[in-house]
């Protein structure tokens, strides 16, 4: 008898500690877990011998074109070269990252001429674009974007910024008219790539 009554009080006692415990313990689990989650809207900050390994000297227009194309700085200043005046780079927080006075570039849909997608007839127009950088960051634009709607007015290769060479990269692709920028601002631009949609 004594024996049960031993192991009745142990088990009571046992399960009074666990009460206790795993409040701390959530609480432990839950700040851990808020301070363990990556934050998916922020760059990792590289050292400037990692940033240059980043950099490309040439893009590559490739995909669904009949033309592919490796464009560098001299070959875009050779096209047609369009000057962007105050294009601000604003992050999806609100916060101004960086703010240009005067940039030049060429036009995307420039490039996209130059390259020729593959189309059928004047009808097949379901195709999309990526903008891809060293670090396999991505920004996308629809075809009817490009050719049919006022950001294919606005969205540009910059090789030029105030004046210098573009920083990160050679080439940065962005678009003036989205409302926040910095979800399509590129650098280390890689390549532009033609696909049709599936």
């Amino acid at each position: 008898m004594k024996t049960k009554n031993y192991i009745l009080v142990l088990l009571i006692a046992l399960s009074c500690a666990m009460c206790n415990s795993p409040k701390k313990d959530n609480k432990e689990a839950v700040s851990t877990e808020k301070t363990s989650k990556p934050d998916n809207d922020k760059h990792v900050v590289l050292t400037p011998a990692d940033s240059l390994k980043m950099v490309n000297h040439s893009i590559e227009v490739k995909g669904d074109v009949e033309n592919q194309l490796q464009l560098t700085v001299d070959s875009l200043k050779k096209m047609k070269v369009a000057t962007i005046d105050d294009f601000k780079v604003v992050c999806q927080s609100g916060e101004v990252k960086k703010d240009n006075k005067v940039c030049k570039g060429v036009l995307l849909r420039d490039i996209l001429e130059k390259a020729k997608i593959k189309q059928n007839g004047h009808k097949d127009r379901n195709f999309y674009i990526v903008a891809r950088a060293s670090d396999d960051y991505k920004a996308t634009f629809s075809w009817a974007e490009i050719f049919n709607n006022p950001t294919g007015d606005n969205a540009y290769i910059l090789f030029e910024e105030n004046g210098k060479p573009v920083k990160n990269g050679e080439m940065i692709a962005i678009c003036k008219n989205d409302i926040k920028t910095g979800p399509r601002h590129v650098y280390w631009l890689k390549s532009i790539e033609v696909y049709k949609v599936k």
